[in-house]
């Protein structure tokens, strides 16, 4: 017999998910998860994980409650186990009692696992404490959509109107004028302000703020619909001195995200953290050589030569992969000085316990070779890199002398995204996306391959696009890409930078 845990997946904001909640999320052998799970959080299953979305939005149900509690049974009998992955928390609003019932009628061994409920989190990035000394010291929440089936409210509107400071509505943005009028009906202010946060903790949160006498009218203006939380009381005053998240310098715009879907992450947490919405297209994969006849032999012969040197992350990564499939380890690489092109493959190296004698002050194959820390004359330097890689390396070591060796570890080739290019193209012929990322020449290639020509000209000025440095931004333009932002320093870091200045200073 296997096992069900009810996970709470947070608000919205993948980072909210507790610890022991992505413990469960990775060891699951079945995900059901539901609308409001951010999309991220599904790349945490390992990779034979049967995920099914059973997502509910107003008016649409995908599946029933009944064959959602009928779904957790089955797969715990087949001996699976199973995370029900619910927005918010499990408890709060989202029915977890009644799955966790049909599983106690079921003798299903079942754990719950809260989560974040955006009952708190969307007015706290909202800037509104639901609770404040002197403002408030009683809290409510209240389901704003009851069961439709119920002959009448059963919300005692005389007691939370008049005995709740702070009363927070989830669902509640399709009943906001019955949910107005009944409040002012049995006492509440028409003054009393009101917020309704729309995505709250997404970088497409909105947040409308006015009183109960005109907040019906402008969440109209606003067309704000749902998902949305309520807040009713005097703490929402408190947001223009409290607002944090949506003062962020990224925050509202929508960013492509190019990278491998093994990299991605990096560039999407930093993005992330500046407030934008990283939205992932990965336009490469990872792929092994033509052939590995030169690279073993390389491996094999690593004491015949002086220097090492590694072009990128993927090159050490598939390296050390090789090793370990042919006996070896990274003891093989012991011998010769080790050089890596950028921070990211000095610390894959370190991060594998390889010292790296050399970094260049810029991350570029040309200050590579003219910043060498040695005479390379008669040095025997193999460089390992994609198959598809630029020469000017090795060309410009050899001009000066040395005996260069050349192997591939991987390569790079586009990947098949058919099912979702054309989507992309009408976000970005619409200006959906605000900023289109590239952090190699094999990334602009991919992409114009995947998306064609023809659509570069489409895309409006409105959409940036932004290169990790002058190489890959070269390349854009021969491509007839227009590139609007160069990152100063070719890192992850120096590109989201070069991002945030550009809309900091436009």
């Amino acid at each position: 017999m296997g096992k069900v845990v009810l996970v709470g997946a947070g608000p919205g904001d993948p980072g909210l998910i507790t610890v022991r909640g992505l413990e469960y999320l990775r060891a699951a052998d079945v995900i059901v998860y539901d609308r409001l799970v951010h999309p991220s959080l599904l790349k945490e299953a390992k990779p034979e994980a049967e995920l099914l979305y059973v997502g509910k939005a107003a008016g649409s149900h995908s599946v029933t409650q009944e064959n959602i509690n009928r779904i957790l049974v089955d797969r715990a009998i087949q001996g699976k186990m199973v995370v029900r992955l619910k927005g918010g928390d499990p408890f709060v609003f989202g029915r977890g009692g009644e799955e966790a019932l049909a599983l106690a009628e079921a003798d299903i061994e079942f754990e719950i696992v809260p989560g974040v409920s955006s009952a708190i989190a969307a007015p706290a990035y909202a800037g509104i404490p639901v609770t404040h000394r002197g403002l408030c010291s009683a809290l409510g929440i209240v389901a704003g959509h009851e069961d439709p089936s119920k002959p009448q409210s059963t919300i005692r509107w005389d007691v939370i109107s008049a005995g709740l400071d702070s009363i927070v509505f989830l669902m509640g943005t399709e009943r906001l004028p019955q949910i107005v009028s009944e409040l002012i009906a049995h006492g509440r202010s028409a003054d009393t302000p009101v917020a309704v946060i729309r995505w709250g903790t997404t970088a497409c949160q909105q947040t409308v703020v006015g009183t109960l006498a005109n907040v019906v009218e402008l969440v109209r203006s606003a067309n704000l619909t749902p998902p949305a939380v309520v807040v009713v009381g005097e703490v929402v005053r408190l947001r223009e001195k409290l607002r944090w998240f949506d003062r962020k310098p990224l925050f509202g715009k929508r960013i492509l995200v190019t990278r491998t879907e093994e990299q991605a992450g990096k560039l999407c947490e930093a993005l992330r953290e500046f407030g934008a919405e990283a939205v992932e297209f990965p336009v490469i994969r990872i792929g092994p050589p033509s052939s590995y006849d030169q690279l073993d032999t390389a491996l094999r012969q690593m004491q015949t030569y002086d220097w090492l040197l590694f072009t990128s992350a993927n090159g050490v990564s598939a390296t050390i992969k090789r090793l370990k499939e042919i006996g070896g380890d990274v003891r093989s690489l012991f011998g010769p000085k080790i050089g890596a092109i950028g921070p990211a493959t000095a610390e894959a190296l370190e991060s594998v316990g390889i010292r790296v004698d050399y970094v260049p002050s810029q991350f570029v194959a040309e200050v590579f070779c003219d910043d060498f820390p040695e005479d390379p004359t008669n040095r025997r330097i193999l460089i390992i890199r994609a198959e598809e890689a630029r020469n000017v390396l090795p060309e410009r070591l050899a001009e000066r002398g040395a005996f260069v060796h050349v192997v591939a570890a991987y390569k790079t080739e586009p990947r098949c995204v058919a099912e979702s290019a054309d989507d992309l193209r009408a976000k970005l012929t619409s200006s959906e996306i605000d900023v289109v990322t590239f952090t190699s020449s094999s990334t602009v290639f991919a992409f114009t391959q995947i998306l064609g020509e023809d659509i570069l000209a489409a895309i409006p000025e409105s959409v940036k696009i932004a290169c990790i440095g002058p190489i890959t931004a070269q390349t854009a333009r021969k491509m007839g890409i227009r590139v609007d932002i160069v990152a100063e320093e070719y890192t992850i870091r120096g590109l989201v930078d070069a991002v945030v200045n550009a809309f900091r200073d436009g």
